[in-house]
């Protein structure tokens, strides 16, 4: 207590001392908002063409190969475009193709683990037709996906196990008939994308809303002005490609080898750049009248402040275990346990964890992510382990302090090779674990497909997997107070390598705020005397 005391006493004293330098600062600090230029509806003229009046499109379509087709005959080169993409290829441009880095290749989650054998579930998420294995044709333009992205009448659904296809006939899944849409109708309405474009695939990513990222769910569809005040839809309302700006089909973001981080572009006058960092549109001094938060942009960032929790209104699953699956009930199919509202144990995918209103882990990153993936060495000795880490430290000019969902997993590895596994879950046949429940079958033709190395014995193994958190910004009244951490017991509280005032003790700092304080108390007692000595000899004339 003494030294907390001592501690802001010095502060207190320095503050007097410094104040007509902040008070400068603040005056001359740009803490300008960036340009609004004018945007509005996805659907108005000045966005885009009226589609419902293109000939091409007043047709009957039996297919969506055959609605791409008729993009492509005014949009010649979208699909070119489009193939070069991560969103295309589920492998990063940015890294050597050798190095299968994205889900399409070796990088391993703990989520739904990885793609291989499985693609016929995973690519109903996919913007095309007919991924439904490692043989798909990415060369082919026509079986490019242009309405998932960009058509607005809400009809259009992507069966789900069907490899990307879009249902051709009344089919039955899951108990829900799935009818083939209008195609015409669907094609005629397309414009640029819309929240419910994108969040239809990253609102639930990992098997349903809300599992893998924290900050990324369906209250964002129509996000109150606490929840995000950038798409709050009585206010800025901003869609998903105001930040995530969009070059001839490549989508602003991060993309495993690549960082979004290093592109810290102030303000602009034009709006043809790539906003996906704050500091693009508030610059590094976004406090207009508080110089010292200014202070703070080159070690924290803008996330670190104004995320004070994620999944503020919708849960999000926060641990998976798969070494617990395979239970059925009484008539023989996958036990099902429910828990405000959420599956806590589903017999196809073991144990789950939700929370609401979480507090993020906070780490040094400078932008960089290494992954994990399926050729790479791990130590079970050294559990659990970090499938993806951040990089960055107190001493990284590029660092910054950031909020991180870090979500917990126990899943199979070959515990000769001391790698992960590929399981095949889905699919008809009697080796896909969601038909058969055998591990030992599922992974064996999971690895087989790969044509990596395994040993044929397994066993589980714990794992964390983070994902940075940005979105769900809060409005500054929302936003954290100093003492969350600058405390001894404050957020950062695991965060080492450097001193933090409020939470680290410093000798020297609470010795002179101490001698301060008592030199202080000293004046004003001499003062006082010399005071009431001269007033008491004091004579009027």
């Amino acid at each position: 207590m003494y030294r907390k005391l001592g501690f802001f006493a010095l502060a207190a004293c320095l503050a007097i001392g410094l104040g007509l330098a902040l008070s400068a600062s603040a005056a001359t600090g740009d803490g300008r908002e960036g340009p609004k230029p004018p945007f509005g509806n996805p659907n108005s003229a000045n966005n885009t063409a009226d589609h419902s009046k293109f000939e091409v499109l007043q047709k009957e379509f039996k297919s969506g190969p055959e609605v791409t087709k008729a993009c492509l005959s005014c949009h010649n080169e979208a699909a070119e475009q489009f193939q070069k993409t991560i969103h295309w290829k589920w492998l990063c441009p940015a890294a050597k193709p050798e190095a299968k880095l994205g889900k399409a290749g070796y990088v391993v989650n703990n989520f739904c683990i990885n793609i291989n054998s499985n693609e016929p579930r995973c690519t109903s998420c996919h913007a095309g037709y007919g991924y439904k294995d490692k043989n798909f044709d990415f060369s082919v333009q026509e079986n490019v996906d242009c309405l998932v992205c960009h058509e607005q009448t809400g009809t259009y659904k992507k069966f789900p196990p069907g490899a990307g296809y879009v249902v051709k006939e009344p089919t039955m899944f899951g108990g829900k008939e799935w009818l083939p849409p209008d195609f015409a109708k669907v094609a005629q309405s397309v414009a640029l994308p819309t929240r419910k474009n994108c969040g239809t695939c990253h609102f639930y990513g990992g098997g349903g809303e809300g599992v893998k990222h924290g900050d990324l769910d369906a209250s964002l569809y129509k996000p109150k002005w606490d929840l995000d005040v950038h798409m709050n839809v009585d206010g800025e309302n901003f869609t998903c490609t105001r930040c995530h700006t969009t070059v001839q089909h490549a989508v602003a973001g991060r993309c495993y080898k690549s960082t979004p981080l290093t592109d810290r572009r102030s303000l602009l006058d034009s709006d043809l750049i790539h906003r996906i960092t704050c500091y693009s549109c508030h610059s590094e001094k976004p406090h207009k009248t508080d110089a010292k938060l200014n202070d703070h942009t080159d070690k924290v960032s803008c996330q670190a402040c104004h995320i004070p929790e994620f999944a503020r209104e919708h849960s999000t699953k926060m641990s998976w275990d798969w070494s617990t699956a395979g239970k059925k009930n009484a008539k023989g199919k996958p036990l099902v346990i429910e828990k405000d509202g959420r599956h806590s144990y589903n017999g196809m995918k073991g144990d789950f964890v939700w929370k609401k209103n979480v507090v993020p882990e906070y780490k040094w990153f400078n932008g960089k992510l290494t992954y994990l993936t399926l050729t790479d060495k791990i130590d079970p000795a050294q559990q659990p382990i970090e499938i993806n880490k951040a990089h960055g430290s107190y001493d990284d000019p590029d660092a910054r302090i950031f909020p991180f969902k870090v979500h917990k997993g126990k899943q199979p590895f070959d515990k000769v090779n001391n790698t992960f596994v590929v399981p095949h879950l889905f699919g008809k046949d009697k080796n896909a674990y969601w038909k058969g429940y055998n591990w030992a079958n599922a992974i064996q033709t999971g690895m087989d497909y790969t044509g990596l190395p395994y040993s044929g014995e397994f066993d589980f193994i714990s794992t964390e997997y983070m994902y940075q958190t940005t979105h769900m910004v809060a409005p500054k009244e929302k936003a954290l107070s100093c003492d969350a951490c600058h405390a001894p017991q404050g957020r950062l509280a695991k965060l080492t390598g450097f001193y933090l005032p409020g939470r680290d003790a410093n000798g020297f700092a609470d010795y002179v705020g101490w001698l301060i304080v008592v030199a202080s108390l000293l004046g004003v007692l001499f003062h006082g005397l010399v005071r009431i000595a001269s007033t008491g000899n004091g004579k009027e004339e």
